[in-house]
């Protein structure tokens, strides 16, 4: 059986069998705030608990290395809906430690692509309409400035209400330790 058809198999069986009704809330977080947050796999259920926040309690934003890079981006625009439509009132970025974008090489994942199929044509298209893949797929070094960058490009965005204080968290992946990096009730920037 493929993982979509097992997928489909277990959602049949958890609508009928009304499981759904554990999760029930509104669309509007508990606790009133957005969270910004890497993709990695171990912060799946490690993050809610570490943190003490259950179905509903916040806004949650997920990408590779809890990053906010273009000020006009989905991140940025995620939580500028959580804060005007959804009444969060504070924002945290959190990033973790053993992150896969810490050191990550763009040409190596360049290469990744061409070895499944991306053909160097498209690569060449996408650097003569501008587009600098080599930058755009970039990690960075050090995840504690990595979250102190998202942080001040969040606080800074013109968009955002000047009283919405921005977190900055590093969260161990192995045992849930929250480092604070900033915090935003303290911080000008």
């Amino acid at each position: 059986m493929k993982l979509l058809d097992e997928i489909l198999q277990h959602n049949e069986e958890f609508v009928k069998e009304k499981k759904y009704e554990a999760y029930s809330t509104t669309k509007f977080p508990n606790k009133r705030m957005v969270i910004v947050t890497c993709m990695d796999t171990r912060l799946t259920e490690l993050l809610p608990k570490a943190l003490n926040i259950g179905n509903g309690d916040v806004k949650l934003v997920k990408n590779a290395g809890a990053l906010v890079s273009h000020p006009f981006g989905s991140i940025m625009r995620s939580i500028l809906v959580a804060v005007y439509q959804l009444q969060a009132d504070e924002v945290l970025v959190i990033g973790h430690h053993d992150c896969g974008m810490a050191g990550m090489k763009a040409d190596e994942m360049i290469e990744n692509m061409k070895e499944r199929g991306i053909k160097e044509e498209t690569l060449e298209m996408l650097t003569y309409s501008g587009i600098n893949v080599t930058k755009w797929l970039k990690g960075f070094q050090d995840v504690s400035e990595s979250v102190s960058h998202s942080v001040e490009m969040i606080k800074k965005h013109p968009l955002l209400a000047k009283d919405i204080p921005v977190h900055g968290l590093v969260i161990d992946p192995d045992t849930g330790k929250l480092d604070l990096v900033i915090d935003g009730y303290k911080e000008e920037l």
